[in-house]
């Protein structure tokens, strides 16, 4: 069963080929993500791998948390589940408006 690590701390100029390469070394691997701003194309400084097995996940966590990429330390652990998101601008409220007075009628 595969299991999806989250690795933070990316150098903006780490390939998805690159950062492959290091989880290789550990076991197989099945995907590799890094998450990149939708209008810029340019990397968020963080992605997600996904192992072949639970136990090269558990190895390549313990093994490559702190360790060094191009300068910077890595953080690397358990991905959790996405958590579903609001409507984007609105706060936790789940697409009302979250400025009090803003609705027809209340200007001033």
């Amino acid at each position: 069963m595969s299991k999806k690590i989250y690795v933070g701390n990316l150098d903006y100029k780490v390939t998805q080929e690159e950062l492959r390469e290091v989880f290789e070394k550990i076991g197989e691997t099945q995907s590799v993500k890094i998450i990149t701003d939708v209008v810029t194309g340019r990397s968020k400084g963080f992605g997600f791998v996904e192992m072949s097995s639970k136990e090269d996940a558990e190895k390549a966590i313990s093994i490559l948390n702190g360790t060094d990429l191009k300068g910077r330390p890595l953080t690397v652990n358990e991905a959790r589940p996405q958590q579903p998101r609001g409507t984007k601008g609105f706060g936790d409220r789940q697409g009302k408006s979250s400025r009090r007075g803003s609705g027809p009628g209340n200007w001033r």
